[in-house]
């Protein structure tokens, strides 16, 4: 007979420590919350520029692909300057049934001056959200910026109804040896250079250098699908978009 208490899985990362960005996996919490902090005056843009102007349609037709409707209940995980959520409110979801939670005090503050609905600050791995409170759960392009999958995949379980929806999308790093480079350069130099230029902002290039080293050490999409299986989510689906963008969509 086995008297040992059953232990926690070991914690499941995104991606490896970027000791070139923080010193100890210890402070990659307030490294990020500081980056988002400073370069989100700055954060629509650099959405608009990586997408060539189509993210905002991109946001509003995955939700639609995935399910969400005028009368849902919906949270927004890492909600950031609120993107996902104005793609939603275009759906016609009710901005009283929205909630959006996120870490960044700077990327709220953004978010509030546009979105009439719920805000909070919280991390994805300890929501401050009730049981069964949601229909749809979403989060857009923050998987990378988590410290466990498991855990965030456990708490996008545990506030989502039954039957309810988690959609999640995510850039994927590219397998193609040419669309690579190409990638890497307007993400890591064109970008943050134009960036330069547009506000003199250090945060907003700091962010794209950031935001491509997340990209290029993310674990493969076989891992996310496997830890919302793990988590208990039914019928983990993912379907990409040119090869780099890919929405998770699972049942709970």
């Amino acid at each position: 007979m086995n008297d040992q208490p059953d232990l926690p899985p070991p914690p499941l990362s995104p991606h490896r420590p970027l000791s070139e960005f923080y010193a100890a996996p210890a402070a990659r919490q307030d490294f990020v919350n500081e980056l988002f902090d400073e370069a989100a005056p700055d954060y629509d843009w650099v959405s608009g520029m990586m997408s060539f102007g189509r993210d905002q349609i991109y946001r509003r037709e995955a939700l639609k692909r995935a399910g969400l409707t005028s009368g849902m209940w919906l949270l927004d995980v890492a909600s950031g300057t609120g993107l996902m959520i104005k793609a939603a409110l275009e759906l016609g979801v009710d901005p009283a049934n929205v909630i959006g939670v996120d870490p960044s005090q700077g990327m709220l503050a953004e978010n509030r001056k546009r979105n009439p609905v719920t805000l909070l600050e919280g991390k994805g791995e300890a929501l401050p959200c009730a049981d069964s409170s949601f229909d749809f759960v979403c989060m857009g392009y923050a998987l990378r910026h988590v410290e466990d999958l498991g855990r965030l995949f456990g708490e996008f379980k545990r506030v989502l109804r039954p039957g309810g929806k988690v959609l999640i999308l995510e850039i994927t790093r590219p397998t193609n040896p040419v669309v690579l480079p190409l990638m890497r350069f307007y993400m890591q130099q064109l970008v943050p250079r134009i960036g330069w230029l547009r506000r003199r902002n250090k945060s907003t290039a700091k962010l794209m250098q950031y935001y491509w080293a997340t990209i290029e050490e993310c674990v493969p999409p076989s891992v996310i699908i496997a830890a919302l299986a793990a988590s208990g989510f039914k019928n983990v689906k993912r379907t990409t978009s040119n090869g780099v963008l890919s929405e998770y969509v699972a049942g709970r």
